[in-house]
């Protein structure tokens, strides 16, 4: 056996062992090398083995992560079958969700918000602190209704990186990106209207679409590759849809990735009828190697795409700051936000806006993007350790949302309430669709403070599925 499979096998037997465990960074190249006396050569091709057998990870300008290939559980199946468009009632339960996630001593994998943990919470008071100390005290007035300049300028200037190039005038500041979504949706749509969704899709954007008095039309989804075009056009020639409602990048709950073929084929078709395509592009940031993927906007020749995002999971929930750049829809956009809020609170804008110009940001999302993808890997980890046979479970490439597909016999909803009762919130498949489907479904959060609790509370969750 030649060297480099002989230092292959020992760090196999490591990752193994849990010296490394699912996330852990190993040694540099060069340090391993030092501590076996062996030579850069050597160890290279060791690492690349592992790589490519599936047990480490290569991350640019990072180095190597350990992975357990022969632990992680299956990837999950397709999401669903064509269906004809439905009211949406599921306020109610939405709510009883939210609400446990505010409760201290719940162990929460609910709701899509990050532990501070992994937000840059001293940057963002520091720029708070800036500007309070603003020559107009940063908050004695109204900010303009389409939003501070400053914050328009920065987030044109990072447009680039996702294939945009959008003027600042062209963005509208809002509170958060459910506000974007609200105003895209009452600009295209008239209640009783249809739009296209996802499915399984976020059950924030169905108490949306429920509050507008629209219907829902879910569209069969792919968990690797999101939305399918040809169920899509299908559909489009069947039902008189006036919107299409997408997350294409690190979708919320699949963690699905569009092709870029397929984010250039559903504009143009969308656009070649005349449609709007809503884009909630609010996970785009986060892929876990480093390349943020375009968005379908960048395809967008007739202003077709409402781009819509927000700062609420890259950086800080709490600023409640978002945008929506809205194409041909600008106008009616910019009367609709005067119309309901008049404009965004004016101090989280500013601070943003000087967080965003001294590149800290830039900063950050390095570091979370690779906390995220060691966070997801546990959390697979464990489902795989804990979670009955014939669970499966998807394997974004970005974002912290993991789907969860339990054995058929399994009812989410029952689950849901037993795992409350034992101090546990989570996700139940059904609140992802209008029509209540994914019932054996679980939506898992993993920004979480990994400790000895987290990993307790998942073989708790694992064993009440499994009974």
């Amino acid at each position: 056996m030649n060297r480099y499979e002989q230092l292959a096998d020992r760090l196999r037997s490591d990752i193994r062992a849990g010296l490394y465990p699912p996330g852990q960074r190993l040694p540099s190249v060069r340090r391993i090398a030092n501590q076996q006396g062996l030579s850069i050569a050597t160890c290279i091709s060791a690492y690349r083995k592992l790589e490519a057998q599936g047990w480490l990870e290569a991350r640019p300008q990072s180095g190597f992560y350990a992975r357990t290939p022969e632990a992680l559980p299956p990837r999950a199946h397709q999401t669903c079958h064509d269906e004809s468009p439905g009211e949406v009632t599921m306020s109610e339960r939405v709510a009883q969700v939210m609400r446990a996630s505010h409760r201290d001593d719940l162990m929460v994998f609910s709701t899509a918000i990050p532990h501070p943990d992994f937000q840059p919470v001293k940057d963002v008071r520091a720029a708070l602190g800036r500007a309070l100390r603003h020559e107009d005290a940063g908050s004695a007035r109204y900010g303009e209704f389409i939003g501070e300049e400053a914050l328009r300028v920065q987030i044109a200037r990072r447009a680039v990186e996702s294939g945009c190039q959008i003027h600042p005038d062209d963005i509208v500041i809002t509170t958060g990106c459910q506000e974007a979504l609200t105003l895209a949706l009452r600009a295209t749509t008239q209640p009783g209207d249809i739009v296209a969704i996802e499915s399984p899709a976020f059950f924030g954007t169905l108490q949306l679409i429920e509050s507008l008095g629209l219907k829902a039309l879910e569209i069969p989804t792919d968990t690797q590759t999101g939305l399918s075009p040809d169920a899509l056009g299908l559909a489009l020639e069947r039902w008189p849809v006036k919107a299409c409602l997408a997350c294409t990048s690190f979708s919320n709950p699949s963690g699905a990735l569009m092709p870029d073929a397929n984010k250039r084929r559903i504009v143009q078709m969308l656009s070649a009828r005349g449609i709007a395509l809503i884009e909630d592009d609010i996970y785009g940031e986060l892929a876990h190697d480093g390349e943020r993927p375009r968005v379908a906007k960048a395809w967008d020749r007739t202003g077709h795409v409402l781009l819509c995002s927000s700062f609420s999971k890259t950086l800080a929930p709490g600023l409640r700051i978002g945008w929506i750049v809205a194409g041909r829809w600008r106008r009616e956009v910019e009367r609709l936000k005067y119309g309901s809020t008049m404009s965004t609170a004016l101090l989280p804008q500013r601070a943003l806006a000087d967080y965003l110009s001294t590149g800290r940001w830039e900063r950050h999302l390095t570091r979370i993007r690779r906390q995220y993808a060691e966070q997801m890997e546990r959390m697979q980890t464990a489902i795989a350790r804990h979670f009955p046979a014939g669970t499966r479970c998807t394997r974004p490439a970005g974002g912290f949302i993991l789907w969860v597909e339990l054995p058929e016999t399994v009812d989410a909803l029952a689950l849901q309430s037993r795992a409350l009762a034992a101090g546990i919130s989570v996700a139940p498949g059904p609140l992802f669709s209008p029509q209540g489907k994914y019932g054996n479904c679980l939506r898992l959060m993993c920004a979480v403070r990994w400790d000895s609790k987290v990993d307790a509370a998942l073989s708790t969750l694992g064993t009440m599925a499994g009974q």
